[in-house]
This record gives C-alpha cells, structure tokens and sequence, in this order.
C-alpha cells in the first residue's frame, strides 16, 4: 500500500469513525423539524447569518402567507417586515423572491422539480440569487430530497480538530464526504444535523472538551479546558 493510498483510507475511516461515534451519543433525530417543502426552501435562506430559533420566528410570523404565490404577489418591504426576526431581512426578502421566482417556472409543483436530475437543480440553484452552496445543499436534500451533503461552519470546524486535512473549497470538501458516505438522502440529513448538534453542544468556538463524545480520538482535545 502506499502512503498516499494509506493517507486516503485513514481519513475515509476517521470520517465514518466521527459519523458513528456522534450517532452513538446521540441518536437518531429528525433534525429538520418542517415539514412542507416550501418552507423548508424558505427557512434554508433565512437561517443564513443567524440562528434557526431566529429563522422560525420568521416563518411563523409569515402565517397563511407562507406560501409561494403569496410570496410571490407580497409586495417586497411588507415580506422584509415580516421576516424582520432573521436579521439582513431587505437582503433576504429579495433572495425569497428570488427563490420563488425559480419555483415558479415549476408551477410550484414539488413533484416536478424532484423528478428532475439534482446536478442540474443543483446548477439552477446556485443561479438563484442568494443562493450559495452550503443553502443549495440544505434545499436539496431537506426540502427537494435529493442526496447532496450540506458542509458549513460545523462540519468544517469538527473535522479539523479530529485531524481531517479538510480541502479549503466547498466542493472539494463536499466532493470528499459524498464519496466517502454512500448516497442516501435521509442520511446526509442526518449527518449534517448531527455535526450541527454536536457544534451545538460541544465543539463551539469555546469547546466544552471534557464530555465530548469524540475527545478520545480528537487532536485538538483539551483546548477548551
């Protein structure tokens, strides 16, 4: 075997080894707690810059106008007032407006857009404006059901601390996770919501090191200390 090809399977097991490890401690979860897609769609922009408790308040203050044609015919500084719990909410209510304007030319039918191939909705996507790659992923595999792994400020600062040489591009580090871990839509859901738990809970800026669950393996374990 040779080092790099050793090097390559290292890090394949220490990714699937953090991936069994916190579904151990804690279980499995539905994390994504919505369950019409279109909601989904919009939570995934206005959690964006902001926490998800944040993002909710938001979607419930839409009430019966959390629809997409309501969107759509909402006059754009009545969305951003509405919206006003997600912070950036000028920005965002274009980027809803946008999102939905794509949604449109599928008649705002779910079933059309998911019989589509997720490369191309994927690429239709990050067309949209405001839509980058880490809410691209997170509408695709929550909302459109497609399996495309959502990587983000979790997910990056875990696996540095467990010794991942983690790639700097976006794509090359979902590019790396997709082909470590089988293609299955629920669990890359899954997955991203137990590395946003765990960053959550345990490996914040300020790590709570002495009861993690992934301390034993870790190399920056004890930096919270």
């Amino acid at each position: 075997m040779t080092p790099s090809h050793h090097n390559l399977v290292s890090q394949n097991e220490l990714i699937l080894s953090v991936f069994d490890t916190l579904e151990q401690h804690f279980g499995y979860f539905d994390w994504w707690r919505r369950n019409d897609p279109y909601e989904i769609v919009l939570g995934a922009i206005l959690v964006q810059n902001t926490n998800w408790k944040n993002a909710e308040k938001a979607l419930i203050n839409l009430g019966d106008k959390c629809n997409p044609r309501s969107v759509a015919d909402m006059e754009i500084d009545d969305l951003a007032q509405k919206i006003r719990s997600s912070g950036y909410y000028n920005q965002k209510a274009i980027k809803l407006k946008a999102v939905t304007e794509w949604f449109a030319k599928y008649h705002y039918d779910i079933s059309a857009v998911r019989a589509q191939d997720k490369d191309q909705l994927r690429k239709e996507l990050l067309e949209v404006k405001g839509i980058g790659g880490e809410t691209a992923d997170a509408i695709l595999v929550y909302a459109i059901g497609k399996p495309s792994f959502v990587i983000d400020a979790y997910a990056r600062r875990i696996f540095i601390r467990n010794g991942l040489d983690v790639p700097k591009s976006y794509e090359k580090f979902r590019a790396l996770m997709e082909n470590v871990i089988p293609l299955d839509t629920k669990r890359y859901g899954y997955y991203h919501g137990l590395l946003v738990e765990h960053g959550q809970q345990f490996c914040n800026p300020k790590p709570k090191c002495e009861h993690c669950p992934l301390n034993q393996a870790c190399v920056k374990a004890g930096i919270g200390s």
